[in-house]
């Protein structure tokens, strides 16, 4: 199946163009959700987030203090790897198991750490990267979640630069600009794909 694996920093956009795509009718893997869905009760992978790091993430009710967690894993690299070797595994096999499943011409891989764990590259046809200055990022995630500037920061520093994305990048677009235009662009990387996917491969 042809796959676009979407990736960009916190703050970029990446959800607003995962739903232009899916206004669409394209699927959506999106690995963060993914994430989410095991960290609740029941889910694969709270017991072993618990034990590793212990009741100073969770709440008395049993579900995961996730703030308690952010703060944890970006302010230590051992501990942030740590969570990672715990979800990821998971993350990739649901999303094979997703993949598994569908129809469509292609689906769309919401993928905010493709460049830095360097995973999916084998399924992936193309990497679309959302761009966006950091001064933009960091007022956009200051203003949806109310995290402080040193905050954000801090998750931005832990993540890839935006050379390093856009490196890897096959196709780029820019949020920079206004609702419409976003539409605009994912109209025109739509069409693309779909030729993609229905031309057979050399």
């Amino acid at each position: 199946m042809f796959t676009v694996g979407l990736t960009g920093g916190i703050g970029s956009g990446k959800s607003a163009v995962a739903e232009c795509f899916a206004a669409h009718g394209v699927p959506v893997i999106d690995t963060d959700v993914i994430a989410h869905q095991l960290a609740v009760p029941g889910g694969a992978a709270l017991e072993e987030i618990h034990a590793h790091f212990g009741d100073a993430v969770m709440h008395s009710d049993g579900t995961l203090d996730r703030a308690a967690l952010r703060r944890r894993v970006f302010a230590d690299a051992a501990a942030r790897h740590q969570l990672e070797a715990i979800l990821h595994p998971r993350i990739r096999q649901s999303v094979e198991q997703a993949l598994a499943t569908l129809a469509a011409p292609y689906a769309l891989i919401v993928i905010p750490l493709l460049v830095e764990t360097g995973n999916y590259r084998d399924v992936l046809s193309r990497v679309l990267v959302v761009d966006c200055p950091e001064e933009l990022q960091i007022s956009r995630v200051m203003a949806r979640s109310g995290l402080a500037q040193e905050e954000v920061k801090a998750i931005l520093a832990a993540q890839a630069g935006r050379a390093e994305r856009l490196a890897v990048a096959d196709d780029v677009i820019s949020n920079t600009g206004s609702p419409e235009i976003l539409r605009t662009e994912v109209a025109a990387l739509h069409r693309r794909y779909l030729a993609f996917s229905t031309t057979p491969s050399p």
